[in-house]
């Protein structure tokens, strides 16, 4: 059985998705500045529970990176799909 296109294309995926971020974190202020907060505040929330909640609190953040993962995955190969829909309308109306 042939691996399906997702499965071929993730690692693909994962490194534009990082030079995305990568490029996002340098050249825009806002979300730089708003990845800074998020990350203070989270500290903050860790620090702030007692020891017996802290696993909780990893868990959930665990959690939160898997979804943000799938979710990144899914929009990537969406806008590809996209784009070759839009290919393949661009071309019948050359026809």
């Amino acid at each position: 059985m042939f691996p399906s296109l997702e499965v071929l294309l993730d690692p693909l995926i994962r490194t534009r998705i990082e030079l995305l971020y990568k490029n996002l974190k340098n050249t825009n202020p806002h979300y730089s500045q708003f990845t800074l907060e998020c990350d203070q505040y989270f500290q903050q929330i860790r620090e702030s529970v007692p020891n017996h909640v802290q696993e909780f609190i990893y868990l959930y953040e665990d959690a939160q990176i898997s979804l943000q993962a799938i979710l990144e995955n899914k929009i990537y190969l969406q806008g590809f799909a996209d784009a070759l829909h839009l290919l393949g309308e661009l071309q019948v109306a050359q026809s």
